[in-house]
C-alpha cells in the first residue's frame, strides 16, 4: 500500500514539474521570414517580440515590452554599450510626467526599471534592458525602450556584442 502511494506521489510531482509554467524554455527557436544577417536583432513592435537571428530563416524569440502609444519608433541602429546592474537617470520626458522621480536610481535597486542588464542603442535615447516589473513584458508600456524579463536579457546579453545591428519595426 505504501509503495503504491509513493509511486502515485512521485508521478504527481513529476507531472507537476513537467507541466509548470516555469518549465517553459526561453527563448524559443522559431522560423522567421526576411533577409536578416545572422546575429541581427529584430524587434517586431506589433508582436511585442524580439528575435535574435541565428541563420537564414531561424531565430531565437523573446517576449518584450515596447513603447506605448506615441512613444514607439522604428529604424535600424546598433548596440553601443553593455552594462550589468546599470544605474538609471530618468530622461526629461519621464521626469516631466513623473516629477517626483529621483535624478538617479542606483543599479541593483528594486526601484531601478533597467533590471539586471541593459544594452544601449546608438544615440543614447533607448536601450534593450531588463525590468523590475516582469508583468509589463508583453505590453505597450515604455517610453520607447525594449523591456525584457531579467532572465531573458541576461541570456541575450551574453549572446551579442557591442556593434550588433538592431532593427525595430512597427
Amino acid at each position: 500500500m505504501l509503495k503504491r502511494i509513493a509511486v502515485a506521489l512521485a508521478a504527481t510531482i513529476g507531472v507537476g514539474i513537467v507541466m509548470s509554467p516555469a518549465a517553459q524554455a526561453r527563448p524559443e527557436i522559431v522560423d522567421i521570414s526576411g533577409d536578416y544577417a545572422p546575429g541581427t536583432i529584430v524587434v517586431k513592435t506589433h508582436e511585442r517580440r524580439l528575435y535574435l537571428i541565428l541563420d537564414f530563416g531561424r531565430a531565437m524569440r523573446y517576449p518584450v515590452g515596447v513603447g506605448k502609444a506615441g512613444k514607439q519608433w522604428a529604424g535600424t541602429t546598433k548596440i553601443d554599450g553593455k552594462y550589468r546592474n546599470p544605474a538609471w537617470s530618468p530622461p526629461y520626458e519621464v521626469r516631466r510626467d513623473k516629477p517626483g522621480m529621483p535624478d538617479v536610481i542606483p543599479g541593483g535597486s528594486p526601484r531601478n526599471p533597467m533590471g539586471v542588464a541593459a544594452m544601449t542603442l546608438a544615440g543614447g535615447e533607448y536601450a534593450i534592458h531588463g525590468t523590475n516589473v516582469p508583468g509589463s513584458v508583453g505590453g505597450f508600456v515604455s517610453y520607447g525602450c525594449i523591456r525584457m524579463l531579467n532572465d531573458d536579457i541576461s541570456d541575450l546579453y551574453q549572446r551579442v556584442p557591442v556593434g550588433t545591428t538592431v532593427t525595430v519595426m512597427r
